[in-house]
């Protein structure tokens, strides 16, 4: 076997197993998301409740996600998916026995170190699936996070199913946790090696001044921008598609589910096929059509007066919010040097858009709708379309 046939084998290997950790890591985040009405009744809280409960999840994954660009830094991405995989998976544990035990302060600590492990592990998972990208010589990225999203289909699929076959909770996230720990430290190990060191250099070779230099660089703030009205593109969809549809265009809650469900699949299909759409047209182009196609199906969606075309809206907005986040972990990560670093940058901001998005459209909702509520995230498209152009290559050195 040639160096070059070796090297190539070692690239589609890593291909694989960071699809696999992708795929698990929304299965993990979904085994608990679509369980939480049973976390609910076990606990006896109220929905406000139940929201500050979430946010513990929340606060563990924001401390994690601007440091776990200097964890890869030092253990790599195969090291960082290990050591997620071991904290979320003992957090999950620790969950399902504080269920057991009806604990709300046991839980909310769980759920801490949960929100811990999920986000080291999105980071990571970014960086090789970047690395991945850059060996291979084309788009892929989009395709790393249509596992993801499929694997929370499946996770929602299997809480669904042991919901109605009267499962508890605690047994299916122990279960879980186990197979969380299992891929994570299994896979990893057909991860591409990580030469990024823990200090980064100026391009002479000199040592890069101590700080938090890739916040304070502005290519990579402006790619957090983008990043974010994608985020609140895709976080508005998934959580007030349903109860629009039913408050707006007076729909059953089945049809509005099957609204979601046209979103979610539209969004899940561009992702599998967006690399080559992204090879064929460049990078900036199709962000500007993503964000040009998310504001014309938001718009058909709030203004249609019937469900045809509020469900065309849905799939045209689904097709939208695809591909940005994507590529815009793609754009932080074009400079394998500062990868880890920036790609933590952006997937911060992104998160931050995507926790705090929702719930302020749930505010302005109580004041106008939520249906017309929606209107709100069409600035942050418009703003995202007008900086696409920030996500172009950088030209290699």
């Amino acid at each position: 076997m040639t160096t070059s046939t070796r090297s190539n084998t070692n690239v589609n290997a890593a291909a694989v197993a960071t699809f696999l950790i992708f795929a698990m890591n929304g299965l993990v985040f979904a085994s608990w998301a679509a369980r939480i009405p049973a976390v609910t009744e076990a606990l006896s809280l109220t929905s406000g409740q139940m929201g500050t409960l979430l946010l513990c999840t929340a606060v563990g994954s924001l401390m994690a996600l601007p440091s776990a660009g200097w964890v890869v830094g030092r253990i790599g991405t195969a090291g960082t998916v290990r050591l997620a995989g071991i904290v979320a998976g003992a957090a999950g544990a620790a969950i399902a026995f504080s269920l057991m035990a009806a604990s709300v302060p046991a839980t909310a600590i769980a759920l801490f170190f949960f929100g811990i492990g999920i986000g080291l592990w999105d980071v990571a998972q970014n960086i090789e699936g970047a690395d991945v990208e850059h060996r291979l010589k084309r788009t892929i990225m989009p395709q790393f996070h249509a596992a993801f999203s499929g694997g929370a289909f499946v996770g929602a699929l299997i809480g669904a199913g042991l919901s109605q076959l009267g499962v508890g909770l605690p047994e299916h996230l122990l279960v879980i946790a186990g197979l969380a720990v299992l891929l994570a430290l299994t896979v990893p190990r057909y991860f591409l090696p990580h030469e990024a060191s823990v200090a980064e250099t100026l391009d002479d070779g000199a040592p890069a001044p101590k700080g938090p230099t890739a916040w304070r660089d502005g290519r990579t703030l402006l790619i957090g921008v983008v990043v974010l009205g994608a985020t609140l593109t895709e976080g508005a969809g998934n959580d007030w598609i349903a109860k629009a549809a039913v408050d707006g265009l007076g729909t059953s809650e089945a049809t509005g589910a099957l609204l979601f469900a046209l979103f979610v699949a539209a969004m899940t299909g561009m992702r599998f096929l967006g690399g080559k759409v992204i090879d064929r047209f460049g990078r900036v182009a199709v962000l500007r059509a993503s964000m040009a196609a998310a504001a014309l199906g938001l718009a058909l969606f709030v203004f249609a007066g019937n469900v045809v075309l509020a469900g065309l809206g849905a799939a045209l907005w689904g097709v939208g919010a695809a591909l940005a986040f994507p590529m815009g972990m793609s754009a932080a990560a074009d400079d394998p040097k500062h990868a880890a670093a920036r790609v933590s940058v952006v997937s911060t901001i992104g998160y931050v858009a995507f926790l705090a998005g929702p719930p302020l459209l749930g505010y302005l909702g109580d004041q106008t709708g939520i249906h017309m509520a929606l209107l709100a995230i069409g600035l942050p498209i418009l703003v995202a379309l007008l900086l696409a152009g920030v996500a172009r290559p950088l030209r290699a050195k």
